[in-house]
């Protein structure tokens, strides 16, 4: 695996320096821009700092997909609320549809992927100039498209009409940073051109240790998403289903009815998806990076998932999932959704924990009438079993996307453009009989078919990032959004359409005299 260093540029330690020494004109300590940007090396470190922004962790810093993702969007879906332990008020106004412009996880997740961006126009603009091996050039260009249209996609999709910024930024007066929203169409035909040039250009593959960077085989497959997306609400570009089967197919493999050769494949056990001794297998298509308690590249959502007090283990319970009521059952939520057969629910969930310091199992009961026995399901997706109390992390990846969302993007995109045909049969059931689930029944119609894809993704990807952008995008069979009676359904009476979209932070609007907010939130 390969550890992505974020490298700070520009920068000097001004302690202990005499009066003579800070006032030197060259110092000796400064890396000034146009001295860096001037080898190989300068290139490699530049591009890592790209990837920078989708692993990197500590005590005082959330990344997109490391925490950040849950505390400052899944905790405005229908499947996870903040937990005892999740104190934040900003987080917890967030979960009840109550947030603002001002709110804190949402400026963050508009500055790091900004951040993220900048970085990636850096290179693009000065990597081209420095004279090394072309082949390892034009695949870190590559590489660098590939995160900036995973950046902007990530953005689109939460603010809608954003900012579209292409090249470096360097001014000098303040008033030249302010720019207008482009139109989310606009930002989607960028989206669509950095990954089709960086799909060109990619490898299939790597060695070791470059295995866990951008392929040919994951910008395909990411693409695919984008065009599923914008076929979908709110855009409803309806063209747009059958690029996304087509290009599903180019990285779907021939067993599968594609013509992908990347060699991807579902593994056999659900749980080897996740758990670290697997990592980087051939249903990863493209993953953040994780390596426990190494230079604050931990994955943090592990112990927010723990029950906290349990002796050995440092749990803290920030995350949870959101309980409502159906019929009697008051404390119904996401983990009764799994039918009992079902393998994918006793990987996502547990329900116990046991001390590692006294051998007993620690469980949270709940005082259910209707389910007697009722107990907390805990989530489980990040649990790393050689990770201790003393790292509080975990070495588990998160897939940004995987064989089965390929799978299930295919399905899903066949039947709206083409109904259900066998195609999108065959790629829904392979998901399905890898859960131990039976083939889904023949004969459906459409819209059914269209319920069951969307029920198979929430559970398949459960925790993994993807619920929020599911709710904005889904609809019924008369292409109304579903958005707010999915989110009433589970107790979130205020639910509105503004709540579709993020409010863009008040301090960006503060700071940029073009920018505008949202028209919803005005």
């Amino acid at each position: 695996m390969k550890a992505f260093k974020y490298i700070l540029l520009g920068f000097t330690a001004f302690a202990s320096l005499s009066c003579e020494e800070f006032l030197k004109e060259e110092p000796e300590a400064f890396l000034s821009e146009d001295q860096y940007y001037k080898t190989q090396a300068d290139a490699v470190n530049a591009v890592n700092a790209v990837y920078f922004f989708l692993n990197s962790g500590g005590s005082s810093i959330q990344t997109p997909y490391n925490t950040l993702f849950n505390t400052g969007m899944n905790m405005a879906g229908d499947d996870e609320d903040p937990g005892p332990g999740a104190t934040n008020p900003d987080v917890r106004s967030l979960s009840v549809l109550a947030h603002s412009s001002t709110n804190l996880r949402i400026y963050e997740l508009w500055q790091q992927h900004y951040a993220a961006i900048k970085k990636a126009n850096v290179v693009l603009e000065k990597v081209p100039a420095i004279q090394f091996d072309e082949a390892l050039k034009t695949r870190l260009l590559g590489e660098t498209k590939f995160l900036r249209a995973l950046y902007y996609f990530n953005l689109v999709r939460l603010y809608g009409d954003i900012p579209l910024i292409l090249e470096y930024q360097k001014y000098v007066n303040a008033a030249d940073y302010a720019i207008a929203k482009s139109p989310s169409a606009d930002v989607y035909e960028q989206i669509e051109k950095d990954l089709t040039e960086a799909a060109a250009v990619l490898p299939a593959t790597y060695a070791s240790p470059n295995v866990g960077r951008a392929t040919a085989g994951a910008a395909k497959a990411l693409l695919a998403k984008v065009y599923l997306t914008q076929a979908s609400l709110p855009l409803k570009v309806s063209a747009k289903y059958q690029s996304a089967v087509n290009k599903a197919e180019e990285a779907l493999s021939a067993a599968d009815g594609g013509t992908g050769n990347y060699g991807y494949d579902l593994v056999a056990n659900y749980a080897e998806v996740f758990l670290p001794a697997f990592k980087n297998n051939k249903e990863h298509i493209f993953s953040a990076q994780f390596k426990s308690n190494s230079l604050a590249q931990g994955n943090n959502e592990w112990p927010r998932a723990i029950l906290s007090g349990v002796p050995g283990l440092n749990g803290n319970y920030a995350h949870m999932v959101r309980y409502y009521t159906q019929g009697t059952d008051k404390f119904f939520s996401i983990y009764k959704l799994f039918k009992p057969g079902d393998k994918r629910r006793d990987v996502t969930f547990v329900r116990s924990f046991t001390s590692p310091s006294n051998g007993r199992k620690y469980a949270l009961p709940i005082a259910n009438t209707a389910v007697p026995n009722d107990s907390t399901p805990f989530w489980n997706k990040w649990a790393d079993p050689a990770s201790t109390a003393v790292t509080n992390q975990s070495a588990a990846n998160v897939p940004i996307i995987r064989y089965a969302e390929l799978l299930l993007i295919h399905a899903e995109a066949e039947n709206e453009a083409n109904g259900p045909t066998q195609k999108a049969y065959k790629s829904l059931n392979k998901v399905r009989k890898r859960a131990g689930l039976p083939d889904l029944t023949a004969g459906l119609s459409k819209d059914q078919f269209r319920d069951s894809v969307y029920l198979d993704r929430r559970l398949e990807l459960t925790y993994e990032y993807q619920r929020w952008f599911d709710l904005i995008r889904q609809r019924d069979a008369a292409y109304n959004s579903t958005f707010v009676a999915n989110q009433q359904k589970v107790g979130k009476t205020n639910a509105a359409p503004k709540h579709v979209y993020f409010p863009i932070p008040q301090s960006e609007i503060d700071n940029n005299s073009l920018l505008k907010q949202n028209p919803l939130w005005q």
